[in-house]
């Protein structure tokens, strides 16, 4: 197995253009579980660690930029109150050494179903940035998955970053899992409600064969009591949560059966959608 490592972005997409079949690492917490476990033996490895532009934020125009080699740790300490939903999904995963270790880009890159990052992701409508040494393209959170573990990602191509709006309104996040440390989600859920807009934004995690949204349940938005800051009908909310779990897919497997995730997606899109609306109700949002 060959180790490639470059000091520089530019070289890093040179090696991705020659070596189409090395597997990019950073945080390792994904490629080395499968190195160790001997699910992958890749030709080559293309280590990221040294390419300074992968480890910083900022803004680009009204968007946040987060570079994909942040990992999850500054993502709750930099950027949580910006950027709410994913600081919780990211105080959700591992232990705090993955917490440090672990990166945006690559559980993006493992394109997991179960990825924490992803359902808030989704449900504030984020852009995944991609390059080569072609040029660099930007594809919407939603079209960039297409199957378990698979994405647009070209053979040639590494993930540059992910862009998405300061948060317009509360956001929340929640899992269901086996256990409460180190967890892989038997499923999850995300809401983002956008206070000027005056929507719902959903992010649904490990219960269909890629991340999902619940467009049914996101049309909702327009039965909220936005202008009064009411109290949210507790059939609305209830409602909400069945149309989350209508909205997904999911299968029988080692952490769950579809009947269970189905139920617990219910109950969590319920809990989620009325936290973030008792947080609209005390806020000036």
């Amino acid at each position: 197995m060959d180790f490639l490592s470059p000091a520089t972005w530019a070289d890093a997409l040179a090696a991705k253009a020659e070596h189409r079949d090395a597997v990019p690492i950073a945080g390792g917490t994904d490629v080395m579980v499968e190195l160790n476990f001997d699910r992958r033996r890749p030709a080559a490895l293309l280590d990221l660690t040294r390419i300074p532009e992968l480890s910083t934020h900022g803004t680009d125009g009204e968007l946040i930029r987060i570079g994909a080699g942040v990992p999850y740790a500054r993502v709750i300490t930099e950027l949580g109150k910006r950027l709410p939903g994913l600081a919780q999904a990211s105080r959700t995963v591992g232990s705090p050494q993955i917490r440090n270790r672990g990166t945006i880009g690559g559980n993006l890159g493992s394109a997991s179903p179960a990825g924490d990052a992803h359902p808030p992701l989704l449900a504030a409508g984020a852009l995944v940035e991609l390059a080569s040494v072609e040029g660099t393209r930007r594809v919407p959170i939603g079209d960039f998955f297409t199957g378990p573990k698979k994405s647009v990602l070209g053979p040639d191509e590494l993930i540059a970053a992910v862009l998405l709006p300061p948060a317009p309104g509360p956001q929340q996040f929640a899992k269901v899992g086996t256990r409460n440390a180190m967890v892989i989600a038997v499923c999850s859920v995300a809401v983002a409600l956008d206070a000027e807009r005056r929507t719902i934004g959903t992010g649904i995690g490990s219960a269909a064969p890629t991340p999902v949204r619940a467009p049914d349940g996101e049309a909702l938005s327009a039965d909220l009591p936005w202008e009064t800051r009411g109290e949210l009908p507790e059939l609305l909310a209830r409602r909400f949560g069945e149309l989350v779990a209508a909205a997904a897919s999911p299968i029988d497997d080692v952490r769950g059966t579809a009947a269970y995730r189905r139920k617990a997606l219910s109950v969590l899109g319920r809990r989620t959608l009325t936290w973030a609306w008792d947080e609209y109700r005390k806020g000036t949002a």
